[in-house]
């Protein structure tokens, strides 16, 4: 566990330092569970997003996408069961006054009671548990009152759902046939954690698959072995991926089944992604909330039904934060030859440490590196020129500063796939010098053949 802590601290510091993530309101002392996206992190993220938008709407011809409003109908949560069910049992310390989840304390001390159990901060007596909603209200229009309050939304669900129809009649699409979704949603989370994993304002993923009450079976089978192949098509490494089925106690109040896609965090195998057969019961809440009919006819057979719904919930947050863990590479040593340094206190050597971030080159935030060899204007005007060419095409940098072994690993630190590097030769034969990150093989290539070059490699 020490090793696995440390490696979390080793993740923390290299996106505070490279860019990725900031602390939300860090010069008034922060905010808890709250981040902000840096230069770096927000373009990883949006290639996550992306990844995931090609992959469940933009190659497939039955899944249609939509963007639905964080501020909804109150009753839209009453309906779902979020304002009597979205809830997180508590205990609060009587000593000390803090408060925790009981579930944490439960799975630390493998215990199925909170009775005998002290509070981990003071060794308190903790008192009963009592349900907490996770919900954040607020109000809408200028007078705070019962009447005018609303909720942001906790789940991006809810928007699919009340859409159905919608989406239905103005698309033509038939059962089966999904709604996916990417936004923010927010959990006034009691224990939050472990960087982004766990967030009170985050994003989601999420895809609402409509079926045949008969074919929910299979089609809950498809999703999870799609969605899983996903995770591992981007780079996780197979051995820390894994399933978890959630046990009758513990499924949610709307879930008939449900399968958890997990991955080994520094900090334990923890969810990445939810599989759920959420059966009827949205539609029906709905509907009986609503008024409005929410059956689907099948125009071939004319039979009438509602819809079972099955629901692929991953977070955007969890998956850049299991990218960037797995992504991350240390060799002792370095990577090239003849790199070492003298040892303190006597002649005996030893070797520096090398960082690579190993990221798939679709998620990597930059896709390639200009480097001049050295500050001379004829040279750094020759490569301003290829940075421009290339720009447009692949998110690039331009780096002059220090030597040119030290900007290799500054761009190998931040997962950049190849470096382009610009010599004294290239005024002569009009060509650059290629380095690959994950083998450091380098290829001299011409610069009116270099876009098509990258091109290629990024498909590889």
């Amino acid at each position: 566990m020490k090793n696995n802590n440390n490696l979390m601290e080793k993740i923390t510091s290299l996106a505070k330092r490279k860019g990725f993530l900031f602390q939300s309101s860090e010069i008034y002392g922060g905010i808890n569970a709250c981040y902000d996206y840096g230069p770096l992190g927000v373009e990883l993220k949006n290639n996550v997003k992306k990844a995931w938008w090609d992959f469940m709407v933009r190659d497939r011809s039955d899944i249609e996408g939509i963007d639905a409003s964080i501020l909804m109908h109150p009753k839209v949560w009453e309906a779902s069961g979020h304002l009597e069910n979205f809830t997180d049992p508590l205990v609060d310390c009587k000593k000390c006054k803090k408060r925790f989840k009981e579930e944490d304390l439960l799975e630390k001390a493998g215990s199925k009671a909170v009775g005998g159990i002290k509070c981990p901060e003071c060794g308190g007596e903790l008192t009963e548990a009592r349900n907490f909603n996770l919900m954040f209200k607020t109000h809408m229009g200028p007078v705070e009152s019962k009447g005018n309050e609303i909720y942001l939304r906790p789940e991006t669900a809810q928007g699919v759902y009340v859409n159905f129809k919608n989406v239905l009649d103005s698309t033509g699409q038939k059962v089966p046939f999904g709604i996916a979704q990417v936004g923010k949603a927010f959990r006034n989370e009691i224990t939050p954690g472990n960087l982004t994993f766990r967030l009170r304002e985050f994003e989601q993923m999420e895809m609402q698959y409509f079926v045949k009450p008969k074919e929910a079976t299979k089609f809950f089978d498809y999703w999870l072995k799609e969605r899983k192949n996903w995770y591992l098509e981007y780079g996780l490494t197979r051995g820390k991926v894994k399933v978890q089925e959630h046990q009758e106690g513990e499924l949610a109040h709307y879930a008939k089944k449900a399968v958890d896609i997990q991955y080994e965090f520094p900090f334990g195998f923890k969810e990445l992604e939810g599989i759920h057969s959420r059966t009827d019961y949205d539609f029906i809440q709905h509907e009986k909330a609503s008024g409005k009919d929410l059956n689907y006819i099948d125009q071939v057979t004319n039979e009438k039904f509602i819809p079972w719904i099955v629901e692929t919930s991953g977070g955007i947050d969890r998956a850049a934060l299991a990218f960037l863990i797995d992504a991350y590479t240390e060799v002792k040593g370095g990577r090239e030859k003849g790199k070492r340094q003298k040892a303190k206190g006597g002649g005996q050597t030893v070797h520096e440490k090398e960082v690579v971030l190993k990221l798939d080159k679709r998620l990597a935030p930059i896709k390639v590196a200009i480097l001049p060899l050295s500050r001379k204007e004829e040279l750094t005007k020759e490569a301003k020129k290829i940075f421009d060419l290339i720009k447009k095409d692949f998110k690039s940098k331009y780096d002059e500063t220090g030597s040119i072994g030290k900007r290799y690993r500054r761009q190998d630190e931040i997962g950049t796939p190849y470096c382009v590097t610009v010599d004294f030769e290239t005024l002569e034969d009009k060509a650059v010098t290629v380095r690959d990150r994950d083998t450091m093989e380098q290829e001299r290539v011409k610069i009116e053949g270099l876009l098509s070059y990258l091109t290629d490699k990024f498909k590889e």
